[in-house]
């Protein structure tokens, strides 16, 4: 498997543990990378998708929200909740990743993880937040982002 769809394979089930359970994030990161001896670079990347969907989880759910009015988010399964923020969080916070790979990966995910409707579900939210990216991240984003950082 590529490094970085282990991590975002680790990345989405952390997330979905500590989004249904309430564990603690560091500690299911260090269960889940211990048990596959996961290198140093996967293990940044999946806890820099899990700090970053964690900080920012409320801009998320409000774009996911925005884009798909007719599925509360709180009522989304937990798979399609945790890859769609996850994706999301990277389309609009990494410039590295080309948005076609991101969405890719998290339809991948969806595939993998989900339900027999979560890959088209997912495809089709990503594919208005790619189509709205720039609009999205001034309006939800930038204000999440600036927030944390005077924290």
């Amino acid at each position: 498997m590529r490094p970085r769809h282990l991590a975002r394979v680790t990345a989405l089930q952390t997330l979905f543990e500590v989004d249904l359970v309430g564990h603690a994030p560091e500690k299911v990161l260090a269960y889940l990378t211990e048990e596959d001896d996961l290198s140093e670079a996967v293990v940044a990347f999946a806890r820099k998708l899990v700090q970053g969907v964690l900080d920012h989880r409320s801009a998320l759910d409000a774009i996911i929200a925005r884009v798909a009015p007719n599925w509360p988010v709180e009522q989304l399964p937990g798979v399609d909740r945790n890859v769609l923020r996850m994706a999301i969080y990277e389309m609009l916070s990494d410039n590295e990743t080309p948005v076609k790979v991101i969405i890719n990966e998290a339809v991948e995910l969806a595939k993998t993880f989900g339900s027999e409707s979560s890959r088209r579900f997912v495809n089709g939210v990503l594919g208005t937040v790619a189509a709205q990216s720039a609009d999205l991240t001034a309006k939800y984003f930038q204000h999440e982002t600036a927030s944390t950082t005077q924290s």
